[in-house]
């Protein structure tokens, strides 16, 4: 039978992937040595695809992977037509709302932009809040907007806070904590479900040990 294919995340979420695969006891050697490769063996029953978040959902979604390793923000942002199974503990943050140190966002009754890199997560939100406000996607660093007078508030992922200090800006208010999380392809699931369910039971208990 062919490799479980799981998609990662390239970056942290990568390396904090592999370093739970090892804990397990899978041989992530192709992985560290990769070069510019993007499919990777790892043992004999799993085979790893490093692609962008986003693509991780895709790749998922449409069953070339069974399996994946993805923050919640791309999930809450992207859509979930899939198992999400797992919180894998590691690359933990947060939603915030940020503004301008001193501004009083919610008073008042004029309409705010908001500018975020997660039009639907911010949307979400602030439906609950009767506010009229307007957002503006933005692709880069989102800490910007408010400093060209283009927005009044941000909604981003902060971890420590710092870059919005460095910027002039504070948390108004979290919206949600976030981290990584396995997700399975529903399909895969019910023809390969033995495999899968051991895989889980298995990163379930290696995440266990490394608290």
């Amino acid at each position: 039978m062919k490799p479980l294919r799981i998609a990662l995340t390239k970056g942290r979420l990568e390396k904090d992937t592999v370093a739970l695969l090892e804990r397990i006891g899978y041989d992530c050697g192709a992985v560290h040595n990769k070069g510019r490769k993007l499919i990777l063996p790892v043992g004999n029953s799993l085979e790893v695809v490093l692609a962008k978040a986003a693509d991780v959902i895709t790749y998922v979604e449409h069953g070339v992977c069974d399996l994946g390793v993805v923050g919640k923000d791309t999930i809450m942002e992207n859509g979930t037509s899939f198992y999400e199974v797992l919180d894998l503990g590691f690359g933990r943050c947060k939603f915030a709302l940020a503004a301008p140190k001193g501004s009083d966002f919610f008073s008042g009754y004029t309409s705010r932009t908001i500018a975020t890199k997660y039009p639907n997560v911010a949307r979400n939100y602030f439906e609950s809040k009767a506010m009229d406000i307007r957002f503006i996607k933005i692709e880069g660093s989102v800490e910007l907007a408010p400093l060209l007078g283009l927005s009044d508030a941000i909604v981003d992922i902060v971890e420590t806070g710092t870059t919005l200090k460095e910027n002039g800006l504070e948390v108004v208010d979290t919206i949600c904590d976030i981290s990584a999380r396995l997700i399975v392809n529903t399909a895969s699931l019910k023809l390969r479900k033995a495999e899968i369910e051991e895989l889980v039971a298995q990163m379930e208990q290696a995440k266990e040990i490394s608290k």
